[in-house]
């Protein structure tokens, strides 16, 4: 079944609805959206000459757009291909090269950053709200072209081990189950309920679209287009039954703000995309209430592999209250998760080993990488890469990302990729990158450094090749660096070294 139906029969059933707002004004009724998408939907076929199946990127910043994007390139039969606007020109070039993108609809800046990468297979540069925009939403509405469950609909760019980007293939079937999964164990969601999209639409907060369209929900972009948390509180206190994806450094800084928030206001604050402090999560609990949700999930099992329901963050006189609060939840009901050793057997409750996953939910595989697929779907699993346990109640208990995966502020960083731009200067003989624990970030960014450069030329070459967030927060230069008697870096030794010399 083609998701597009969803926003399709709202459209027709409830069209005065409010769908979308940017502040707190609202910009498009139900009937709007869909009329849009519909419209849009059909100058993909027909003046941009699009079949279904045809890959459409969206590189955008927070936008009402995005919605009608999204749901008009899934109502044409299209695969939508949302890129994280953050990423460098060049990042963004490899992801519309290797996803075969034919149209990329770009945010304006954006638009510019793009060109001088796009790959001769990008047919289209359209710049949102631009003339040539507008003029696509004067296209003759078309049907919603038939879609199966198992036909793709979503190309989720998820940094790779080799730091090149990979396509987690996302079917119609997965987005219909991972919103079902939502709105069942995490945020029941009523017609007129708003979600407030601060986190970027092209990743997680965007996977919580369409179970709000479905359910009439209201989406709201804030008038900065990202996460400014003065806004974002004034926003709380202006939408009743509003709900909000974030990381948890945004829900840290959230706490810094002094002014007054009507709590009431708020229906659920989910956060994910990397660990909390019990700490962190005690005082959130304390300002906002029981209105906290965990989820745990990665873009190949879309938000979805467990959850710490509000119900289980807010009862503080369980005996085991603290040690849930430290945990990731429990399985949704939709998957199956199992921790298992380097053979893939289930090991005993209370040992680590790797997450599992599998269910409806996990994706089809790796676009255009069949080694990859084959390494991490085996044996009818998802293999998460992270490590964890089971508690003796079924909690699971996260104790470690993928071996090197830096997150930081909730974004992913691989390694090698900032080791592969260091290693461009002439000076830099070698170069180790590793995750340093910051209350803040969760992570930051440091590199160990063998060779002669200065800190400034290299923060000029990373920002001349990948996005500013990956960049090194630190440049620690030494003699050598720990390797063992093949000559592989010892990063597990090189992190031991960092934090003694922290001490």
């Amino acid at each position: 079944m083609n998701i597009a139906l969803w926003l399709h029969r709202c459209g027709l059933s409830h069209p005065q609805m409010p769908a979308v707002a940017v502040g707190t004004r609202a910009v498009l009724t139900y009937g709007d959206l869909a009329e849009r998408a519909a419209r849009l939907a059909g100058a993909l076929r027909t003046q941009l000459e699009l079949q279904a199946g045809d890959r459409v990127a969206i590189v955008a910043k927070n936008t009402p757009a995005y919605v009608e994007l999204l749901h008009g390139v899934w109502h044409a039969g299209c695969v939508a291909v949302p890129a994280n606007a953050k990423l460098h020109g060049a990042e963004l070039g490899y992801i519309l090269e290797q996803s075969g993108a034919r149209v990329c609809f770009a945010s304006p800046g954006l638009d510019t950053d793009i060109a001088p990468h796009a790959p001769d297979t990008l047919a289209h540069l359209i710049t949102i709200g631009s003339l040539a925009y507008e003029k696509l939403m004067t296209a003759d509405a078309i049907d919603v072209v038939p879609r199966s469950g198992g036909d793709l609909a979503w190309l989720f760019y998820t940094s790779g081990t080799t730091g090149r980007p990979k396509g987690a293939m996302l079917t119609h079937r997965n987005l219909n189950w991972a919103s079902h999964a939502y709105a069942a164990e995490v945020d029941p969601v009523s017609p007129g309920d708003a979600i407030l999209h601060a986190a970027p639409m092209s990743h997680g907060s965007g996977l919580y679209i369409m179970p709000h369209v479905a359910r009439l929900g209201v989406q709201v972009i804030p008038e900065s287009g990202g996460f400014e948390p003065a806004e974002i509180i004034a926003l709380f206190n202006a939408w009743p039954r509003i709900s909000m994806f974030a990381a948890p450094t945004m829900i840290k800084r959230l706490l810094t703000q002094s002014a007054d928030c009507n709590v009431e206001n708020i229906r659920t604050l989910i956060w994910g995309g990397a660990p909390m402090y019990v700490e962190d999560a005690l005082a959130a609990l304390d300002r906002f209430g029981p209105r906290l949700a965990q989820i745990y999930g990665q873009g190949e099992s879309p938000m979805t592999i467990t959850t710490l329901s509000k119900q289980d963050i807010a009862v503080r006189d369980h005996p085991r209250w603290r040690a849930r609060l430290g945990s990731a939840g429990k399985p949704y009901a939709c998957v199956e998760v199992s921790v298992a050793d380097r053979d893939d057997r289930p090991v005993a409750q209370g040992e680590p080993g790797e997450i599992l996953v599998r269910g409806e939910v996990v994706m089809a595989g790796y676009w255009r990488n069949a080694e990859a697929t084959a390494a991490s779907l085996r044996s009818g699993w998802l293999h998460t890469g992270d490590i964890g346990l089971f508690d003796e109640e079924g909690y699971l208990h996260l104790k470690d990302r993928s071996k090197d995966l830096i997150i930081s502020g909730g974004s992913n960083i691989y390694p090698r990729e900032v080791e592969e731009v260091l290693l461009k200067h002439a000076g830099v003989r070698e170069v180790s990158v590793i995750g340093r624990p910051d209350r803040d970030w969760g992570e930051i960014v440091v590199a160990y450094v063998v060779g002669d450069a200065s800190p400034a030329e290299l923060d000029a070459l990373c920002l001349a090749h990948i996005a500013r967030f990956k960049r090194p927060k630190d440049y620690v230069f030494v003699d050598a660096l720990p390797k063992n008697n093949y000559g592989k870096i010892l990063k597990t030794e090189l992190r031991e070294r960092d934090a003694a010399r922290r001490r």
